[in-house]
């Protein structure tokens, strides 16, 4: 009987999987007529389905939060940053994660205690549950604007980092508030330390060993599986030495999608990798936004609406201090945070499915359970439906949405030739090395050098109809180069190769044009966004022209000196 029951659960529970999946379906069809965020729709279709009893309760548990979604969430969005875009946005990302989260906790929790008679502990547990930020849906919005991206990576980067420093904070409360005991200031601090530094050792650690392990094989079946290890093997690990899992799963997702994903795999096998998590979170993200919707009883939250209209008070309180308060600390020339930024940092700091989860983890004896759980399901709600409906008239508000296709079809073609660059290099390689014949190798080079004439032409049309792109190719182009030599001088510093003051010197001065460099790259994005809200120039309907005649004389002055090549390159081999 035993074994017939499992069966019959294990049924019921494919059933409901299919069923909810099939709904994230549908609402995502639904949204191509329908203008709102995917995540903020499945909410609201949880909502109604939920008011309407036209689905049977589906509970929410905290380990399905916690050990099968969160995981595969934190390590997706981690495989995807890259290490060079990270330093840039270190200072605030730090910040607002760690010392942000800390004073979150204390404002809300106090706002919390005085308002709502909370005690002090229940109101620290809620300060630190709704402390982790979620912005998925902002973030979405923020790409399809077209805002820059290291505002998105700021934003995406803290929610991160921040969920390791919230569930450590929680933890250490709740152990205290359950055992009675009490740490001191040094106690707290090195406790907090400890665990989040064995948690960055534990994944630091796994992510080297599996990107070590790729370099033996290549086959894009086992190495999402390898990933996969690595994600909730992270995780697990830190879990049994009690340390951070969070920040494990994030430092491990950070090793091997830098530097596991660059020397151990195919770029055929990194696309299958990619794809797999893209889909993985995709399908996680669908599945917790809508049991989100399941779970939450409006009618309760209506009967506790001044409490968590307090704590809905209390975290916008927290976050004004935060956000405007540590930006004044970590912005600085090279990297600022404009106010506009600052604006959207503090609106777009959505909570969702972790500071459920907390919440639901709290022990059933625990005597302000219930009202923890109530308040951090309508702050959830808040935040999503809110903020998340009102973050894009915002954008438009403070000018900050790019609607000018002229860069991004700019960065298109940049990216288009470099594609096509690395493609030519592959197939002279592969020639050298005797893999094609010279027949094959001609006609595919041809080919691709084509490609490269072609998108050389639109560039220069480009130039020539909009002088601001040669500023921002100019721009790059000297930038690189600056940071080139600032590699190098570093390194000469590094080495004891040089003289200590003269190579800081100069260190000194190549920052100064880099400072330059980069007041000018804000005063070119300032131009676009005003020419963005002028009347098209027509550009978008500018056309190819062929220029058959001169591509010819190109191709026929050149040919000469490429066979010449091709002899040169047969020889060698």
């Amino acid at each position: 009987m035993p074994e017939v029951n499992t069966a019959l659960n294990t049924a019921h529970g494919i059933e409901i999987l299919m069923v909810l999946l099939m709904v994230a379906s549908a609402v995502g069809f639904a949204l191509k007529w329908v203008r709102l965020p995917y995540s903020v729709a499945l909410v609201i279709v949880g909502l109604l389905i939920g008011s309407s009893h036209l689905f049977p309760r589906v509970e929410m548990t905290p380990e399905l939060i916690l050990f099968v979604c969160l995981p595969a969430l934190l390590f997706e969005a981690s495989w995807n940053i890259r290490l060079n875009e990270l330093k840039k946005i270190w200072k605030p990302v730090s910040a607002f994660a760690t010392v942000g989260v800390v004073i979150s906790m204390f404002i809300t929790g106090a706002i919390l205690a005085h308002f709502c008679g909370l005690p002090w502990q229940a109101a620290l547990l809620f300060g630190s549950m709704t402390a982790a930020t979620d912005p998925i849906s902002v973030l979405a919005l923020f790409r399809k604007l077209g805002l820059e991206k290291r505002l998105s990576l700021m934003l995406e980067g803290e929610s991160l980092f921040n969920d390791g420093t919230a569930v450590v904070l929680f933890k250490m409360i709740l152990l205290m508030t359950i055992t009675g005991n009490t740490l001191n200031a040094f106690g707290s601090v090195y406790e907090f330390v400890r665990v989040v530094v064995i948690g960055a050792i534990v994944g630091l650690c796994v992510g080297a060993f599996g990107s070590r392990v790729t370099r033996y094989f290549d086959d894009h079946l086992l190495e999402i599986t390898l990933t996969t290890i690595v994600a909730y093997g992270s995780y697990l690990v830190a879990e049994q030495l009690h340390s951070s899992a969070v920040i494990a799963v994030v430092v491990a997702g950070v090793v091997v999608g830098n530097y596991g994903s660059r020397t151990g795999m195919s770029a055929t096998t990194r696309l299958a990798v990619n794809s797999f998590w893209e889909y993985a979170a995709f399908v996680t993200n669908s599945l917790v936004f809508l049991l989100i919707g399941l779970q939450i009883n409006l009618n309760l939250l209506m009967s506790h609406a001044y409490e968590i209209g307090v704590a809905i008070v209390a975290i916008m309180i927290s976050r004004i201090v935060v956000v405007y308060g540590l930006s004044f600390f970590v912005s600085d020339r090279r990297h600022p945070i404009p106010y506009s930024w600052r604006h959207l940092l503090f609106w777009g700091a959505l909570r969702g499915s972790l500071s459920m989860a907390l919440a639901l983890s709290l022990p059933h004896d625990f005597a302000m359970r219930e009202n923890i759980v109530v308040l951090t399901f309508g702050v959830v709600l808040f935040t999503l439906l809110i903020p998340g409906l009102t973050i894009e008239p915002l954008v438009r508000i403070l000018g900050m949405a790019s609607d000018d296709k002229r860069l991004r079809e700019y960065f298109t073609l940049k990216s288009r030739l470099y594609a096509e660059s690395n493609a030519l290099k592959d197939l002279e390689h592969q020639f050298t090395s005797g893999i094609v014949t010279r027949g094959i190798y001609l006609r595919i080079r041809d080919e691709i050098l084509s490609k490269q004439r072609e998108l050389s032409h639109r560039m220069e049309e480009m130039k020539l109809e909009h002088s601001i792109i040669e500023s921002i190719q100019e721009g790059e182009t000297r930038k690189r180069l600056l940071e080139s030599r600032k590699d190098s001088l570093l390194r000469l510093l590094r080495e004891e190769a040089g003289d200590p003051d003269i190579v800081e010197e100069l260190v000194m001065e190549v920052d100064k044009d880099l400072d330059q460099i980069v007041s000018d790259e804000r005063k070119i994005e300032e131009q676009l966004r005003r020419d963005s809200k002028k009347p098209s120039s027509g550009f978008l309907t500018l056309k190819m022209k062929k220029h058959e005649k001169d591509e010819s004389d190109q191709s026929e002055e050149s040919k000469e000196t490429q066979e010449a090549e091709i002899e040169t390159k047969q020889e060698k081999h």
